[in-house]
């Protein structure tokens, strides 16, 4: 799979700068266009949300205050995407031009899950941020969608950003369909790194024998990776581990498969996936 063009929806908060500059600096590394998204909420949605009891003129203070604020963040990352765009020599433009990384800004109005789903579905990958314990719940949901309705996979950016990484990519391989995705979507990544270390979690319905298999299939596509089976006896064990090789083998970036355990994929995603969310300091390469 080809990369040309990336999206980086955000809300111009202070958190997005780390992520604007992740999806920049890697779509200029791939000669890709990136589209910087602010995705602005629409005041008239936190109408419902207001107490009962307060005027229209109360509500219209509010639904303005809003309206303020979401021109106020735009200003921010308008700012800093020009600032962004200026350090890394991408240059602006909406139409294509050629194998040459460019960058474009874009603004719209709604729910930013919502949005991300439709345009997310139009790019070849999408850039978000992990959510951590100060992220709000719109984080969450526009991750999930990023990663459940686009059909498409996703860079997750750490807390505090990742500009330099792919050198040495770690591949989190269980031969699932979810996990030949995100090696066949992450290929220019693991053909173009110094070094790729498949990883696997043995266990009763996983052997050692898939890792090999993995690399066999890499021979194929001229890229030499080295396979390492860790054991794991649960789903929380497994992802503890699979950071910790990561770690221990000097990784900059994991290619991993998305999971869920049910559709209500909010509440229940599976627990290998989860953990690595919340807990990695690595960018993610994900796709289910």
């Amino acid at each position: 799979m080809t990369i040309r063009t990336i999206l980086v929806p955000h809300d111009g908060s202070n958190a997005a700068k780390p992520i604007m500059e992740a999806g920049l600096a890697f779509g200029k590394a791939l000669g890709a266009h990136v589209e910087i998204l602010l995705i602005r909420s629409d005041p008239k949605d936190t109408i419902p949300l207001l107490g009962e009891g307060m005027s229209v003129t109360m509500i219209e203070d509010m639904i303005q205050i809003s309206e303020n604020e979401g021109k106020d963040r735009a200003a921010e990352g308008r700012k800093a995407f020009d600032e962004l765009v200026e350090k890394l020599s991408i240059k602006v433009a909406d139409k294509p031009t050629g194998n040459e990384a460019s960058a474009a800004w874009s603004e719209e109005v709604g729910r930013e899950d919502e949005i991300t789903a439709r345009l997310g579905r139009l790019a070849d990958l999408t850039v978000a941020g992990r959510p951590t314990a100060n992220s709000d719940v719109s984080s969450t949901l526009t991750l999930n969608a990023a990663l459940f309705d686009t059909g498409r996979p996703v860079l997750v950016v750490p807390d505090g950003g990742a500009v330099d990484f792919g050198k040495h990519v770690a591949i989190s391989w269980n031969g699932s369909a979810q996990s030949a995705r995100a090696v066949s979507s992450a290929m220019p990544l693991i053909a173009a790194a110094n070094k790729v270390t498949v990883l696997t979690a043995g266990s009763d319905r996983t052997s050692s024998a898939v890792a090999s298999e993995l690399v066999g299939y890499l021979e194929w596509h001229g890229v030499k990776a080295d396979a390492k089976t860790f054991p794991a006896s649960s789903q929380q064990s497994i992802g503890e581990k699979l950071l910790a090789e990561c770690g221990e083998e000097g990784a900059d970036l994991l290619v991993m498969g998305a999971y869920t355990h049910s559709r209500m994929r909010q509440l229940i995603l599976g627990g290998v996936t989860r953990h690595v969310l919340e807990e990695s300091k690595l960018p993610l390469f994900m796709a289910h």
